[in-house]
């Protein structure tokens, strides 16, 4: 690793514009410099995402702060300690968006990255981060070689089973240098969630450089800092990502390391970004138009500057402030409000929020896993969505507000007794 990247333990260091003698600020992950900007304090919430059983009343769950910051020097969006995201979330590491839209999602991923690369016998594929193994397995079954490196032994073991050699080890420099000894160069490595998990972004990223064949492509995906300020998607921050990236920042990492964008897309389902990347030397992939428009559109949202985080958290708040207004008039004028879904989201923005059963009696999931069971921290139970139609409430809170139009037409059945519905973000609205 380079000389002077050794960040990851976030060590604390005065403030320097805090005039109380002794007080002691987190670093920068990145940069090193004292955090004192506060992006998003979501306050106690529960440490795993995992829905409760209410045949065991006396089990209770762990909370913990959930507190992002942002650096003033660098930019860089974060959580101020690293956390292992099989800590973070209870065993559960990867978002369940990615796993309903995975099958099609790999497949085509697969196919588009083998023709454009030319991938065949002679070039292998690495994937950092892999869990299981499913993305491997396409690159596979086109008979390309491929290797994954995995730091969960559980996730690890299963991608054995479906016939995946694996290195079981949290990646960073002295990985790379370990698998430069022992097998070919990668000319595509997958990191697709693994940077945003990264316990030193700098150790990470060096792995890549030293890792990577000449000439090979890198793929990281996150998400999208850009995305999360304009939908008010505080709901979806967790302790499974260390770091929200925006370009700009993850340009300026990476070319720390000789590293180089050259293309991207955005992944709205996710709301994530996906770089592809290369080394500086490698002048046959040159910079897409893509990367200079989202730059621009990064630069007028005023990325670079302040403002546009101290708005952010205002926003937070507003929002906690608007959604505990609607439930507490609908329930003086004796309406009654009940939720759509139970994503681990919903669970973080009810705990924020302070809302508990009094406020939303039941919230409704067509998972056949979720019903039946509490939603940690608010404890709100979750029943099969033919709730809805035997209570008849006067408004359905959408809580998996990013498919709002979805589930409206799913239960446009209560408008039939002049029932409404409501979304919480990006700003509360109903409808």
């Amino acid at each position: 690793m380079r000389a002077g990247f050794d960040h990851g333990s976030a060590p604390l260091r005065p403030g320097p514009d805090d005039r109380r003698p002794g007080v002691l600020r987190p670093a920068c992950r990145s940069c090193g410099a004292a955090l004192t900007e506060s992006f998003a304090d979501l306050g106690m919430i529960p440490l795993g995402d995992d829905l409760l059983d209410p045949r065991q009343p006396t089990r209770t769950e762990a909370f913990s702060p959930l507190h992002v910051l942002v650096c003033s020097d660098c930019r860089l969006v974060q959580l101020p300690e690293f956390q292992a995201p099989e800590e973070a979330t209870g065993g559960q590491s990867w978002p369940s968006s990615v796993l309903e839209a995975w099958p099609s999602q790999a497949e085509a991923f697969a196919d588009r990255m083998a023709a454009q690369l030319c991938l065949g016998p002679q070039t292998p594929v690495l994937e950092v981060g892999g869990k299981d193994g499913r993305l491997l397995q396409c690159f596979a079954r086109r008979g390309i070689p491929v290797l994954g490196v995995e730091p969960q032994e559980e996730a690890a073991q299963s991608a054995i089973a479906r016939g995946i050699p694996i290195e079981i080890a949290r990646f960073r420099a002295a990985t790379a240098r370990r698998l430069c000894a022992a097998y070919p160069a990668p000319v595509l490595m997958l990191a697709n969630r693994a940077l945003a998990q990264a316990p030193d972004l700098h150790d990470f990223i060096e792995g890549v450089r030293i890792l990577l064949a000449p000439g090979g492509v890198a793929t990281f995906e996150f998400p999208h800092l850009l995305r999360l300020i304009e939908c008010n998607a505080f709901d979806s921050i967790s302790r499974t990502d260390g770091f929200c990236l925006s370009l700009l920042v993850a340009e300026l990492i990476l070319g720390q390391h000789g590293l180089v964008v050259f293309d991207l897309e955005e992944l709205p389902e996710e709301a994530s970004l996906r770089l592809f990347v290369r080394h500086v030397e490698d002048a046959s992939k040159p910079v897409t138009p893509a990367v200079e428009r989202q730059r621009l559109r990064e630069r007028a949202a005023g990325l670079e500057g302040p403002e546009a985080y101290r708005r952010f958290a205002e926003g937070v708040v507003l929002a906690k402030c608007a959604l505990l207004d609607f439930l507490i008039g609908a329930r003086r004028a004796g309406q009654r409000v009940v939720g759509y879904g139970a994503p681990a989201r919903a669970s973080r923005l009810l705990t924020y929020c302070g809302v508990g059963p009094e406020l939303l009696p039941f919230t409704v999931d067509p998972c056949l896993d979720r019903q039946g069971m509490l939603l940690p921290g608010a404890r709100i139970p979750v029943r099969a969505p033919e709730a809805v139609l035997e209570e008849r409430p006067d408004f359905l809170l959408i809580l998996s507000w990013d498919r709002r139009e979805e589930v409206a037409a799913e239960m446009a059945a209560i408008r039939s007794w002049g029932g409404r519905f409501a979304v919480p973000l990006p700003r509360l609205q109903v409808f």
